[in-house]
């Protein structure tokens, strides 16, 4: 890992060191789950490091991702996590970042839009709150990405935690299962059904819970202020 940037926000050491322990015991944790994942191969791990040093750089630069000319930025996370950052690997891949985009923008029943009009509705509720709709806005059927939707949501939580203090999500040994499985359940809930008005408001109220009693601030290096200068509460 490079030297600290100016105005770091999230302990980059601390989150590869995470992941890479997740790594060494996913077998064994995808065998407890009620649906298998992919394997967590090394190259996964480093796109996901990618993802939150990118992440970082926003926080460090007050980039407000939702913004509506930031936008693009979802898809730089989402590209991350696939990608990494080789350009080989992002050009053998273009055909399916550039469908990802169309999906992105012009998804019908979902897209952008969704998760962004949502988040603006919900500006006044708490950050785990917050955190925990925009993933299920993510992972809801249509899903915003085609590939790539939970790594790209656990790095868009982590955008939404740590802008307010909190410390960001990481996937650890001790909360896969608890974090895995719910969020299966989400991707099978179609957006605006009847089902997702009677099972969404629990999820979401599931992952927010989840979100704040497993926050390890060890993950944070500082903890940037909030409008008008005071630092977020814990």
């Amino acid at each position: 890992m490079s030297a600290p940037r100016s105005g770091q926000v999230l302990d980059l050491v601390a989150i590869e060191a995470t992941l890479r322990k997740l790594e060494i015991h996913f077998p064994e944790i995808n065998r407890s789950l009620k649906s298998r994942r992919e394997s967590l191969d090394p190259s996964i791990v480093a796109n996901m490091i990618a993802g939150y040093d990118f992440v970082d750089s926003l926080l460090a630069q007050h980039v407000d991702l939702f913004a509506m000319g930031n936008l693009m930025l979802f898809l730089e996370l989402n590209a991350l996590v696939l990608c990494g950052r080789d350009e080989g690997a992002r050009r053998r891949a273009a055909s399916h970042l550039a469908a990802t985009e169309l999906r992105f923008y012009d998804q019908e029943g979902g897209g952008i839009r969704d998760v962004v009009e949502w988040y603006t509705a919900h500006r006044a509720d708490s950050p785990w709150r917050r955190a925990a709709g925009v993933y299920i806005s993510i992972l809801s059927e249509p899903e915003l990405f085609i590939e790539g939707n939970h790594r790209t949501g656990a790095l868009v939580m982590s955008y939404i935690l740590a802008r307010e203090g909190r410390p960001p999500f990481v996937l650890t040994v001790e909360n896969a299962k608890a974090y895995l499985d719910p969020s299966t359940l989400v991707t099978q809930i179609r957006k605006h059904s009847l089902v997702a008005l009677i099972r969404v408001s629990k999820l979401k109220r599931y992952f927010a819970k989840f979100l704040k009693e497993r926050a390890d601030r060890r993950y944070l290096v500082a903890s940037l202020p909030r409008a008008g200068g005071r630092l977020a509460e814990s």
